[in-house]
């Protein structure tokens, strides 16, 4: 089982300049407190750039993180949040993409910016 399965991470649209996530919110997703955990928010958004970003390389590379900033602007206690990203910048080593995550509302309740490197297998 892979980290999207665990989580119940729903795949929308992968395509080399835009991806969208979905997740329905549930308890398993919480912090003691019953907000929607940060590391969620950056799980979501690692993820979309990484898929975007594997979509950008050649046959023989795949792309991996090297960086990752996340900031929470509105906590989530219950519903679907889906996460959008699209890249800044994909060159022939380095890629730096953005992602926004939102509430069905369209509510911004987080942003980030992950830059990937390709790395060859």
């Amino acid at each position: 089982m892979n980290l999207l399965d665990y989580l119940g991470i729903q795949i929308e649209e992968t395509t080399a300049t835009q991806v969208r996530l979905s997740l329905v919110v549930t308890d398993q997703h919480k912090q003691p407190f019953g907000l929607l955990h940060g590391g969620i928010n950056a799980v979501l958004i690692e993820t979309a750039c990484s898929l975007g970003a594997n979509q950008a390389v050649a046959e023989d590379q795949f792309a991996a993180a090297i960086d990752l900033q996340v900031n929470h602007l509105k906590a989530v206690k219950q519903g679907t949040v889906t996460v959008e990203a699209v890249p800044d910048r994909i060159g022939g080593k380095i890629q730096t993409w953005q992602a926004t995550i939102r509430q069905s509302d369209g509510t911004k309740t987080a942003v980030g910016r992950c830059t990937l490197t390709a790395v060859t297998k």
